[in-house]
């Protein structure tokens, strides 16, 4: 397992839900944007940008693209079958991931990503049968440093916790407008401690994720009873009391729900504990491989993207 220890002050880890960023960057960079041999490459000059423009921001020691090695793990399928199964285009036996619908223009982008950030040098950490949620989890829990994590997923405001200086840049409106999530941010729009937003979501549910939720629970109900009773777990065992003061319509449903919540917040639940072995998380001042930079660009026209990429991570940007 990953962990700084006896870190310098000043020193700060930025740690990119890379999926969110690339998806990001594939629908919102025109498509015109191609290699030399037409190659649709928006998508990778998008995020290098991306990273280029966070790294400017930001000025992090450490750097990681964290990285989707399976974006739907069996053993969440197996608690919740529902879990993104709107988003399968084909479920593949054995112990592959299933498909993911991935636009061809982005697919046959991913490898080429893959490349800039080995001969940039930036860390890309994965684990098998794990999401990047997870990934980051790790990596953020006890990292010894200020964290800052880049993501359009709500699901990772869970890990936002002030006393250890986490935070979560939501960049659902862009990265360029992206939104600094702490825990006063978290309790404004949801009206509970960021601590709590899993069990929020747990008891919300999440089309996006295929998760049902509690019929009749939104974000207000959950919150009312979160606040009231701190926990998932505490506001099952509440519902099953019959001396508690939860009222008859909330008691109800949570009772019909018995099944889901018995499971989901496993689901929801980002992990914290993986073993990802000992990466180098710092950020490459200059290019790991320089040849192969130069071979890249060339191939694939990345231009301005690289120039800037390079700037920004030795810090002369």
């Amino acid at each position: 397992m990953w962990k700084a220890s006896g870190m310098p002050t000043g020193e700060r880890l930025l740690l990119l839900d890379t999926a969110s960023l690339y998806f990001r960057a594939f629908f919102g960079v025109p498509d015109s944007i191609k290699a030399p041999d037409g190659t649709p490459v928006n998508a990778v000059r998008g995020l290098m940008d991306f990273i280029s423009r966070l790294v400017g921001e930001y000025d992090p020691t450490h750097l990681a693209c964290c990285w989707d090695d399976d974006w739907r793990p069996q053993w969440r399928v197996d608690l919740i079958p529902s879990y993104k199964a709107h988003r399968v285009v084909r479920e593949v036996p054995g112990p592959r991931p299933d498909v993911e619908e991935v636009p061809d223009p982005l697919e046959a982008q991913i490898p080429i990503i893959e490349s800039v950030l080995e001969a940039y040098g930036i860390a890309k950490v994965g684990h098998a049968e794990m999401e990047a949620d997870d990934v980051i989890g790790t990596l953020a829990t006890g990292a010894g440093m200020p964290v800052d994590i880049v993501t359009g997923d709500r699901d990772l405001f869970q890990l936002v916790d002030d006393d250890e200086a986490v935070r979560v840049l939501y960049v659902a409106r862009g990265v360029s407008k992206h939104e600094r999530v702490d825990n006063a941010w978290v309790r404004g729009r949801y009206g509970v401690d960021a601590h709590q937003y899993a069990d929020l979501a747990t008891l919300r549910g999440d089309a996006s994720d295929g998760l049902p939720g509690v019929a009749g629970v939104g974000d207000k109900t959950a919150a009312t009873l979160l606040n009231r009773f701190g926990t998932v777990g505490a506001i099952v065992e509440a519902a099953h009391d019959p001396d508690s003061d939860m009222g008859p319509g909330p008691r109800g449903k949570i009772k019909a729900a018995a099944d889901y919540l018995a499971v989901a917040p496993q689901v929801v639940a980002v992990r914290r504990d993986l073993d990802l072995g000992s990466p180098d998380l710092t950020r490459p001042r200059t290019p790991a491989d320089h040849d192969a930079v130069v071979a890249l660009d060339a191939q694939w026209g990345l231009g301005s993207s690289a120039v800037r990429l390079v700037e920004a991570l030795s810090g002369s940007h």
